[in-house]
Order: structure tokens, then sequence, then C-alpha cells
């Protein structure tokens, strides 16, 4: 593989542009249900509807069903473009490498990165050097990422450069890194043939920008936890463990500017009599941080969940690799492993770390940083503080028909991470009392007098909790 030359991306951009080689162009010729079948790696209905030869068609099937296309309908789609020659079409007319079409928030770009496998069933093991494409994974990053605009922003992993993608148009300088040659290769692609500059560094963790700082830190680390052997890259190191993980939030103060920003997708161990909080916030230090664990699995479901992931279910070393990886896991003492992610914001402060299985808002990174600055913003003393209700918020009852009281308050968000929040009827009339006329002050004091209580034990009972609404986004100020 080459460097693409500008010449060949300002022909790669016109041929993809003149066929409508677009998400909406696909999208439209393949039609709902074909389109939902590809997204499953079903391709037999986008097959029925993609033989005109026409250039939309040929790219479809060429890149996105894996189907070897006859050179004549190749030359016709991609005119004077030697796509042999560049790696990107072998001699037969199959695909070496997969170039799709992306979309997100009114931009358009396309992604070069390796073909993907397992379309129509077929198991197939992964070449060790394999650079993933646009996924789930992926995804969930960009939409967690905080929407700053920034001078410097360093992408840990690049794999294909998606992440960088979505940085380039608000960061002034986008550095990319990856320890697998192949990714920066393709990263380098991807970046030209959208036309973004991107300065592409190879080398592990911050060792290609030492002594630098940054605005922002994103990573997708290959955050498998495995005995250490390394045999998929885009997903495993040598490191072992949740090692990779543990040294991408310790070394990130050190490369981060003041207020700036990391955030990565991890996984994490759950050891035998440990808490998995306490073991993060040894990583995080005193920085302010949040930890969300999305999701736990068991040894035994991790182990299957990756073997799936690498095409080896079913194949002669899948029982082997089975019952050494969960030896090892064992000898680690590790009894599950945490599925999340850590956000690292390079002020002082401590961390919070919670799990949250439940459904969110995407992207979910403006909501992100709204709750740093909440969390920090917020003074010691909160009673001379002026709150409303945020205008998402519902509140929902239930009890027994006729009862003179609910049984149960529930204060919901409908927006963010759509948290629910069980409420008594003395912190429900309060958020109902809190638009932004009276103090928090003002009104737990009419609250005393109405239950006739002690002011100072109000206080104390319900400032934490208004202060956890308002961290949460169900209160502002």
């Amino acid at each position: 593989m080459t460097e693409l030359t500008a010449t060949v991306v300002d022909a790669l951009r016109q041929a993809f542009t003149a066929a409508g080689y677009t998400v909406e162009g696909v999208a439209e010729r393949l039609g709902p249900q074909a389109n939902s079948a590809l997204a499953r790696n079903e391709t037999t209905l986008a097959g029925r509807r993609t033989g005109s030869g026409d250039a939309l068609d040929t790219m479809i099937r060429l890149f996105l069903l894996q189907r070897a296309v006859p050179e004549s309908l190749v030359t016709q789609a991609f005119p004077g473009i030697d796509l042999v020659a560049l790696g990107i079409v072998d001699s037969t007319g199959e695909a070496l490498l997969d170039i799709r079409p992306y979309a997100e928030d009114g931009r358009e770009w396309w992604v070069v990165a390796d073909l993907t496998p397992g379309l129509d069933g077929r198991r197939e093991a992964m070449r060790s050097d394999y650079v993933l494409g646009i996924a789930p994974a992926s995804l969930s990053l960009i939409h967690l990422t905080v929407p700053i605009k920034a001078e410097r922003a360093l992408d840990i992993g690049t794999g294909c450069g998606i992440q960088s993608l979505h940085l380039a148009d608000r960061v002034n300088q986008v550095v990319a890194t990856d320890v697998n040659p192949r990714a920066l290769q393709l990263a380098r692609w991807t970046a030209a043939l959208n036309r973004v500059d991107l300065d592409v560094r190879s080398g592990s963790l911050f060792e290609p920008v030492r002594g630098e700082r940054f605005d922002l830190i994103v990573s997708n680390p290959p955050y498998v936890i495995s005995p250490g052997d390394g045999r998929l890259t885009y997903r495993e190191t040598g490191f072992a463990g949740d090692s990779v993980v543990e040294q991408l939030v310790r070394q990130a103060p050190y490369h981060l500017t003041e207020g700036g920003w990391c955030q990565l997708l991890a996984n994490w161990t759950c050891v035998r009599g440990e808490d998995w909080r306490d073991r993060i916030a040894g990583w995080t230090g005193d920085r302010s941080a949040w930890a969300v664990q999305r999701e736990q699995l068991d040894p035994a479901e991790y182990v299957e969940l990756w073997l799936r992931d690498a095409g080896l279910h079913g194949s002669p070393e899948y029982t082997a690799r089975y019952d050494a990886w969960l030896r090892w896991l064992d000898d680690q003492d590790v009894e599950a492993i945490g599925m999340g992610w850590i956000t690292l914001h390079n002020v002082a402060g401590s961390l919070d770390a919670e799990e949250w299985p439940y459904e969110i808002e995407r992207p979910i990174g403006p909501h992100v940083l709204r709750r740093f600055e909440r969390s920090e913003g917020l003074p010691d003393d909160l009673t001379g503080q002026h709150l409303v209700v945020a205008d998402d918020v519902i509140q929902e009852t239930s009890g027994q028909p006729g009862a003179e009281d609910p049984a149960s308050i529930v204060l919901r968000r409908q927006r963010g991470m759509r948290r629910a929040e069980q409420a008594d009827t003395v912190l429900a009339g309060f958020v109902g009392a809190c638009d932004g006329d009276l103090s928090v002050g003002q009104i737990l004091a009419a609250l005393a007098d109405l239950l006739e209580q002690p002011l100072e034990n109000v206080l104390r009972e319900y400032l934490p909790q208004v202060r956890r609404l308002v961290v949460e986004g169900f209160l502002d100020y």
C-alpha cells in the first residue's frame, strides 16, 4: 500500500460523489429491508437490489457485499484509477479493503478499514493486524466525547481514524497514534480521502507524544482483558489484564493542559474482595473523574464474547483457548469484568463511579460536560442558590386509588442519563417550589415550619439530596 496522492484522492472522491456512494444513496438503493439485513451482516437481499451494473451498484457489491465485480464494471465506476495497483482490489475483482460512506450530524465521510468479517454466517479468523472499521464501540466513544473546541487533541489507538474525523472540525491540530502499522496507513488514507490534516505517529500509549500536552485525549484502546498474548492488535496488547487502561488513566494528567479532558472506553477487572470503584480511584488519583460501568460479565461470558468476535467459535482451537483464558482469569482472582467508560477532567477533584446499565441519550457528550460543570461549580453552601426545575423532568406518582398520599414518588429525567430518583413528599415539595424565586434555604425553612421540625435537621437530611439533584441535572442554577 502506498500513500494516496492528491490526484488519486480527487479522482476517488469524484467517483464516489458521481455515483451517489453516500449513506443516503446506499440506503435509498437498497431499501429498508435489505439495508437492515446488511447491518446484520446478511448480503442476500442487497445482492438482489444491486445487479444493474451502474457505478453505485458496483461500489456496494465491491465494498459492502464483498463480491467479485468484473474488471470492466470496476473501470467504469472508477475511471482512470488503478485500484489493483493501489491495493484496494485484487486481480480477480474482489475488494481488499472496506471503503464505506459514513455520516453524522450533517457531515459525510468515507472510512477506510479492513473488510467486515463473517458476512452471511461465514466463520473467518481475522489477521493479527486487522483494522476495525465503524463499530458500536467507536460510535459510543464519538457520542461520549465532550463537545469542546480545542487547540490540540490526541487520538490514542486511532485504528481507521474515525475518532480523528470527528475531532478535526473543532480542533486545530489532531495527533493520531497506533502501534499497528497497517492501522496508521489506513488512518492516513481515511484522513486523505476526507481532506483532513492529520498528524499520524507510531508508538504505544503516550510514547509518540512525550513532553507534549493536549486539551482533549480520546481513546478506544485495545482494552480486552486477556493473558497478554496480543493476537489481535486492535483489541489486545502485550499488557496483561486491565493495565493498558490503567496506564492511560494514570499518565493522562501529565499530557493534558490544565482543565483538559481524557475520555476512553474501558474494561476493568472486578477482583474478589475488592470494589471496582476503589480500583479505578487508584488510577484517577486527585483528578476529577467519572467512571460508568455499563455492563458486567462473568468470566465465562466474557471469554465467549471475545472468542466469537475473533471468529474462533467452532474452530479446532476454540476449546483450548477458552480453557486457558478462563484459567488465567481465575489465577488473577477475577470474578467479573466491568465494561464502560472513564472521563477524567484535569482539575483537582475525586472519582464518581457508578453502575448504569440503562438506556441513555446519544450523544451523551454534552451532558457529560454539563455534569462536570455542575459538580465542580457548585458552592459548598447551597442555601443561597436559586434553583429551577429542568424542563425535561417529570414526576410520576403511584399508590392505592383514593389514598390521601402517594405510596411512591419518582422524579424522572427524559434526557442525558435519563435518571429516575425516588423522592419523599418533602423532597418532591422542594422540587415543586424551585421556580427561581426563593433560595434553597428559604424553601427548606418553609418546609421545616410546615413539618414542625428543627431547620438544622431538615438541612442535614435534604441538602445532600438537593446537591445530587443539581449534579444530575434535575435542578439548574
